[in-house]
């Protein structure tokens, strides 16, 4: 079971991560950016992880896809929140 304070955690990180992702056009901030979420995934409860990636294993690490992913990942969280 995903406890809630995981869940609460992960919103707030990614969705500020994403503000700040969404407006930058400074290329360096977005792959910090990236590099934070990744190294952040690597430390999230694995249910958590596999419940907003769908098992989609490059969810949140493919920078390719990322923009999307984030967004993605944040709607999901919020919606887990209600």
């Amino acid at each position: 079971m995903i406890k809630k304070e995981n869940i609460e955690t992960a919103y707030c990180f990614l969705h500020q991560k994403q503000r700040v992702y969404q407006y930058s056009t400074m290329e360096w901030q977005k792959e910090d950016i990236e590099y934070a979420i990744g190294s952040y995934i690597d430390t999230m409860e694995p249910e958590l992880y596999e419940k907003i990636s769908g098992n989609k294993t490059d969810y949140l690490r493919n920078h390719t896809t990322f923009g999307d992913d984030i967004k993605d990942a944040v709607e999901k969280l919020e919606e887990m929140l209600k």
